[in-house]
């Protein structure tokens, strides 16, 4: 979702180089099956396919996919030492410390692939027993990916996050947050720790939507600043996903919700320019000054009330699925709502 990576990502039997590491994962993984470590083993099914993992992962890789839901969710838990090669970053954080702790991840060293990811050789190399991605898209053979097959004959879990197995997140809320946040407890028999995150977030959730009921709710315009995805002037502005759910409890509606069936809409200057919008909500994606893409927008644009109220918010990470929504409502709706919130 970067101007700087294919729109491919955006929206976004293996070959064994080293005989002896794939032959060391394989029996690693027989000995795991027959014994069991405690509270194990955990199944789960991700997009129709079985999952069994009967310890603790410990090598964990993580697939860019435009994310940073796997990364920061397994941060929040406290797992961070179990990551081997991760390839998420936003490059900012609603969480204090939050994108310093990513940037700080070991990355595999390993040569990405056009997909700015891990190609299927590097893959295999790095000795996962677990790898995570946003969409089934990471595990797709035409890509040049390992599939979740040939990940499995070499002893590694896989795991597609909600609402990513047809690679369609339109339909994706914050309840799916906590689903990512409650697999991943399992998993990793973090469970208390995942609940605790979970009661929390709804809390914040529950008290900011209480605060706003009943309020009027301003049209807000949600995009990725800087970024280009389709053919028009605006290719990157949200119509539909877990950014609804986030202005709906924040006492706000989209703008653009009818303006495309998927995800993103890709729309005009002039359609734009027709559209009433109360307020922005900038998302920055590796984008250093997603504030100063808003204030542009505001300039281009001063028939529109967020213009003229100066009513924008530039966010990253909690606006997307991750553990940390409750910030992102709590945010947008001081914007809209100062008064009350």
């Amino acid at each position: 979702m970067s101007t700087k990576r294919p729109v491919a990502v955006a929206l976004a039997g293996a070959l064994c180089l080293i005989t002896t590491a794939c032959a060391g994962s394989s029996t690693d993984q027989d000995n795991a099956s027959k014994a069991a470590a405690p509270g194990y083993p955990v199944n789960l099914d991700t997009c129709g396919v079985p999952e069994k993992f009967t310890k603790t992962p410990e090598r964990v890789v993580l697939m860019n996919g435009a994310s940073v839901a796997e990364v920061s969710t397994l941060l929040a838990l406290g797992l961070g030492d179990k990551i081997v090669a991760n390839q998420q970053s936003y490059g900012m954080s609603e969480v204090p410390g939050r994108a310093k702790a990513i940037k700080a991840l070991p990355n595999g060293d390993v040569k990405l692939n056009d997909a700015y990811d891990i190609p299927r050789e590097a893959m295999i190399g790095l000795r996962p027993d677990l790898v995570l991605s946003t969409t089934s898209y990471g595990f797709d053979e035409k890509n040049g990916f390992a599939t979740r097959e040939q990940l499995k004959q070499v002893g590694a879990n896989t795991y597609v996050s909600p609402q990513g197995c047809d690679q369609d997140t339109s339909r994706m809320t914050i309840a799916d947050s906590y689903t990512l946040l409650r697999d991943m407890g399992r998993i990793f028999h973090a469970d208390d720790r995942a609940e605790k995150l979970i009661a929390a977030s709804e809390k914040n959730i529950a008290d900011v939507s209480a605060k706003v009921k009943g309020e009027k709710k301003p049209k807000v315009m949600v995009l990725f600043s800087n970024m280009a995805m389709g053919g028009n002037d605006f290719s990157s502005v949200v119509a539909k996903g877990i950014y609804n759910d986030i202005l709906a409890k924040a006492g706000g509606s989209n703008a653009f919700e009818n303006a495309s069936k998927t995800s993103f809409a890709d729309l005009s200057k002039e359609k734009v320019a027709a559209t009433d919008v109360d307020a922005l909500v900038v998302i920055g994606y590796n984008d250093p000054d997603p504030a100063a893409y808003a204030k542009k927008l505001l300039k281009e644009f001063p028939q529109w009330p967020a213009a003229k109220n100066k009513k924008y918010v530039a966010l990253s990470d909690s606006m997307y699925l991750g553990p940390s929504n409750d910030l992102a409502v709590q945010k947008v709706a001081g914007m809209l709502h100062p008064d009350k919130v």
